[in-house]
């Protein structure tokens, strides 16, 4: 397994040691041991699924007071995986990274609490996974406009298929009453 920090060093690309043959493919999703011994979380309390159409963006997601560390990877068609820093006092602030996920090149995307995450999906079904620190509770649900020009996240499309509540979220600069603070301990591995 492959571990490489983003330009966001918190978020991390996760390259999982994948066996092929003439069958196709295998590799192991999650080995708790083995991440343990990487500094990564081990722990998780939730596992979430999503399917979605062509030119579907969902986000900019995440919860305050129960913030969620995500695993993400793709098992079904491509998607653009965003993780935007929205710790307050943290020195990436307001800074994003896109990481490609591919069903048919496997690999995952670690992203810390108290990042926003979304992904635009490229393909006619896109399957997302998402391996949660904690559980969703609802009403701790936040998020950030998709398109706030102050974050400007290169998305593939500036007409993207959004929910209503997505379209509806403020932007970063006014949601900082509602956002999480910077503490170097919610970095790799602290999600426990």
């Amino acid at each position: 397994m492959k571990v490489t920090p983003t330009q966001l060093p918190d978020v991390l690309v996760i390259e999982p040691t994948v066996h092929r043959d003439e069958r196709g493919w295998f590799f192991e999703l999650f080995h708790e041991e083995r991440w343990a011994e990487l500094g990564l979380p081990a722990e998780f309390r939730q596992d979430n699924q999503s399917r979605s159409n062509r030119n579907v963006l969902r986000g900019l997601h995440y919860q305050l007071e129960r913030p969620q560390g995500k695993l993400i990877s793709c098992s079904s068609g491509e998607a653009l995986d965003v993780a935007v820093d929205i710790r307050v006092g943290s020195p990436t602030f307001g800074r994003w990274v896109a990481v490609e996920l591919s069903a048919d090149e496997p690999r995952l995307v670690w992203i810390p609490p108290g990042f926003a995450h979304g992904f635009y999906s490229r393909s006619d079904a896109t399957v997302v996974q998402y391996k949660c620190t904690d559980v969703y509770v609802p009403g701790d649900d936040r998020g950030i406009l998709w398109s706030d020009p102050d974050v400007n996240v290169n998305w593939p499309t500036r007409q993207p298929l959004t929910s209503a509540r997505d379209r509806a979220l403020p932007r970063l600069r006014d949601a900082r009453a509602h956002l999480p603070q910077y503490a170097p301990a919610m970095a790799r591995g602290s999600a426990r």
